[in-house]
């Protein structure tokens, strides 16, 4: 409301005065643009301000100034001026109550905090959530890179948090996890933006106890053969900022995670299979985890020593 009048009256104040039943002085020339001007001031604080209560009263104090001075010129007014004075008099009246109403508003919802700002959402953020982001190239094409990540069952061979990723629908799946100290976690998913052979995101639903969204893309590489697969992905670790903590010193760190997650998708669809390190071959026995460095499958005989072990 405060930028279409403020457009209005800086725009076309002879139609303003006109059309409100101002005569045509130098004082009305002077101050329906100031007017105008000081709505534009008001749309600006209402829309970028994090302090929406306090423009919702400069609003309702620049109401309270163009009553005075519209009750000073009926005063001094008749006619046909008079009547469409009155008239405005009467739509600035309305517009002054539902000013006041939103002040009103505006004011409890930043006393209780029932509407967090801009800043209070971020630290929120920063304090229980993670962006993670990753990258790699496979030698395969986009299509089939995509193929295979969009059978969301396949997620679990190789993101090694995953322990079941199940369809139950076109665009909804169901998902668990494990999660740092033994325990895991179970959420119901829905793709939100699909672009076959290019893009996949999707969200958790419901009350889910850890909530993400992830995006992954699939871009032809430079060599025009391999594919490059950008990741991201953001979540909510239990425990917050402390629960981050502590998993990273006991070797669960986010971050590192994704970029296994990514280069055991990268042996699979190259090699078939997952190459783990010569150096410990069978990782977190735990999980069946494993750091990773560029290596040869194993042989024969070393699976079976690993499976004897």
């Amino acid at each position: 409301m405060s930028l279409g009048l403020g457009v209005a009256q800086l725009a076309a104040p002879d139609t303003v005065r006109r059309i409100s039943g101002v005569d045509d002085s130098a004082t009305s020339r002077t101050v329906v643009p100031l007017v105008g001007a000081r709505e534009l001031v008001h749309a600006a604080g209402l829309l970028t301000s994090r302090r929406k209560n306090v423009w919702a009263w400069t609003r309702v104090a620049g109401d309270a100034m163009d009553l005075t001075a519209l009750a000073m010129a009926i005063a001094h007014r008749d006619g046909h001026r008079r009547r469409r004075l009155l008239a405005v008099t009467g739509a600035i009246a309305g517009i002054t109550a539902l000013d006041l109403l939103t002040a009103v508003r505006a004011t409890q919802t930043s006393k209780t905090g029932s509407a967090p700002t801009a800043r209070s959402a971020r630290r929120e953020r920063e304090g229980g959530s993670m962006d993670l982001t990753a990258t790699t190239t496979i030698r395969r094409p986009a299509s089939e890179v995509y193929a295979f990540w969009r059978d969301l069952e396949n997620l679990p061979t190789f993101m090694a948090h995953l322990e079941q990723v199940r369809t139950t629908g076109d665009r909804t799946s169901h998902w668990s996890a494990a999660a740092p100290f033994g325990s895991s976690v179970e959420w119901d998913a829905e793709i939100t933006d699909e672009t076959p052979g290019e893009k996949i995101a999707w969200r958790s639903t419901g009350d889910a106890k850890v909530p993400n969204a992830g995006t992954v893309r699939f871009l032809p590489a430079p060599d025009g053969v391999s594919t490059e697969v950008h990741v991201v992905l953001v979540y909510d670790i239990p425990g917050g900022a402390v629960g981050k903590a502590v998993a990273k010193y006991f070797g669960e760190e986010p971050h590192q995670q994704l970029d296994d997650d990514l280069r055991r998708l990268k042996q699979v669809l190259e090699t078939g299979e997952v190459v783990r390190s010569d150096g410990a071959p069978w990782g977190k026995r735990a999980r069946k985890e494993f750091p990773q460095r560029p290596a040869q499958p194993l042989s024969d005989a070393e699976l079976e020593k690993g499976a004897d072990a």
